[in-house]
């Protein structure tokens, strides 16, 4: 502790005895060979390298450099940088081993080339840009308030201004539509009598099944844009019974809806469509898949295997497994859903005006084609929130398409969402506009040999030949402001 004291009482030795001539001139030996000035968030970042070979002291003396960044009357005092003589140095060495080190403690070998390396970061505030830089020299421990008149001034802080990636992306449209093909369907589990064919829209259940058919129809007959072109109606029949008889039932039934459906309406442009399957195994084979029956195991093992080839034989095995245990089961839970109607109503819509399009995109998105969406969206170039809305519903209609996958992930890099851009891009077919977005992501990234390869790609098509030019303007600019 004692030799700590002497080593301050050394130090600063003569404080009060401070001579400036002795600095006179000390900014010669001071000299900034390189600096980089550059702000980063709420951050200013202040890196240089300087010169000091020209410095002289003497073996005992110690000089003080204090850096003052100041503009009107606002200041900033920086970390100062201290420079010792031979003596001094081995000193200060020696008391501060075991007690605090001081960062940016030099000592100077005097006639020799030496450099040293500043580096500082502090909170940003508005006046520190065009701020000046100066060191003041303090070789007496006067303090640098008290040798203000001393100070000599090193630059200018210019802060570069930050340069905002902006990458030009643009929406793509599909070739022309064709016409736009729609089907609504359903099933319907109609009621007969025992081994009967004729329909009784009385029956039991049969007034609301046969309503569920009567309003799928009627959506679309009372759609102003759409036009039926086919109803297609398919009848099944449970595994009980003959299987012959059960064909019969099965064709019939189905053939019996078909002309109650021609009995309420004028369809005579409409074609019409029967399809049977005399037993729905496959329903069956779902039923049991999903249900907890104890012996289901051995129930698919009867319905998946490829013998005995006869249903009707097939049939009595689910009958008698574990002495009928499990069938009275199938008969009431499973059968009964497994004698039904599936219809199927087929209908075009009509190419739509820009105007009709623009209106239902927010009222019925299903009746838009992917070229109306796009469009669409288009058309709301001046309304960015209702364009970005109209892009987005065109790719949850229509998942798999690569065009619409393409303009989502144009938007998501509009929004600056890069994870997301990537993740509609995987699902894109390659192209030169799939590219553009490519070199977009890139450049969000800093990754400019990556974004040039790709605007290479995108040049290859003369209509984003102007985007890929401002794209690469936008690459140096970005560049340069990070250097």
């Amino acid at each position: 502790m004692k030799l700590f004291f002497l080593l301050l009482l050394y130090i600063y030795a003569g404080s009060f005895c401070c001579v400036f001539s002795q600095t006179k001139g000390m900014e010669n030996a001071f000299k900034i060979t390189q600096k980089k000035v550059s702000r980063h968030d709420d951050k200013l970042c202040l890196s240089m390298d300087i010169d000091v070979s020209e410095m002289t002291l003497s073996s005992n003396h110690s000089l003080l450099c204090s850096l003052i960044l100041e503009a009107g009357d606002s200041i900033q005092i920086l970390p100062s940088i201290r420079f010792n003589g031979r003596s001094r140095h081995l000193l200060y060495r020696r008391a501060t081993d075991d007690i605090f080190v001081e960062p940016n403690v030099y000592r100077r070998y005097n006639e020799k080339d030496q450099f040293i390396h500043y580096f500082v970061e502090v909170p940003f505030y508005g006046w520190m840009d065009n701020a000046e830089l100066s060191v003041v020299f303090d070789e007496c421990g006067c303090g640098w308030k008290e040798l203000q008149k001393n100070k000599a001034k090193l630059f200018t802080i210019n802060i570069p201004q930050s340069f905002v990636l902006s990458p030009v992306v643009l929406f793509s449209l599909p070739q022309m539509d064709d016409t736009k093909h729609r089907k609504l369907e359903g099933k319907a589990f109609l009621d007969f009598p025992v081994n009967e064919i004729k329909i009784y829209p009385d029956y039991r259940k049969n007034p609301e099944e046969l309503a569920k058919i009567r309003r799928t129809i009627d959506e679309v007959r009372h759609n102003k844009y759409a036009t039926i072109t086919a109803i297609r109606i398919k009848g099944y029949a449970s595994p009980e019974g003959s299987y012959k008889n059960n064909a019969y039932l099965a064709e019939y039934r189905a053939k019996a809806l078909s002309a109650y459906v021609k009995e309420l309406y004028d369809l005579e442009a409409v074609a019409m469509y029967v399809d049977f399957e005399p037993e729905d195994w496959k329903g069956l084979e779902n039923a049991l898949e999903s249900g907890v029956l104890t012996d289901k195991e051995q129930l698919l093992a009867i319905v998946r295997a490829d013998e005995p080839k006869d249903w009707d034989q097939r049939e009595w095995k689910l009958k008698t497994l574990n002495g009928g245990k499990s069938y009275p089961y199938l008969l009431k839970e499973i059968y009964p859903a497994l004698r039904h109607s599936d219809y199927e109503v087929d209908y075009t819509i009509r190419n739509l005006t820009l105007d009709e399009a623009r209106v239902l995109a927010f009222t019925d998105p299903k009746q838009l084609s992917l070229g109306e969406f796009l469009r669409v969206a288009e058309s709301f170039n001046d309304e960015p929130e209702k364009q970005a809305e109209v892009i987005r519903m065109a790719v949850l209609l229509y998942p798999a398409e690569s065009v619409a996958n393409l303009n989502a992930a144009v938007l998501a890099i509009r929004e600056k969402d890069v994870a997301k851009a990537k993740r509609y891009l995987s699902r894109t077919d390659s192209s030169p506009e799939k590219a553009l977005v490519e070199a977009a992501i890139a450049m969000q990234e800093s990754d400019w040999k990556t974004a040039e390869l790709y605007l290479k790609q995108a040049a290859q098509k003369p209509e984003l030949q102007k985007a890929v030019e401002e794209n690469r303007k936008q690459c140096e600019l970005k560049q340069k402001t990070e250097l």
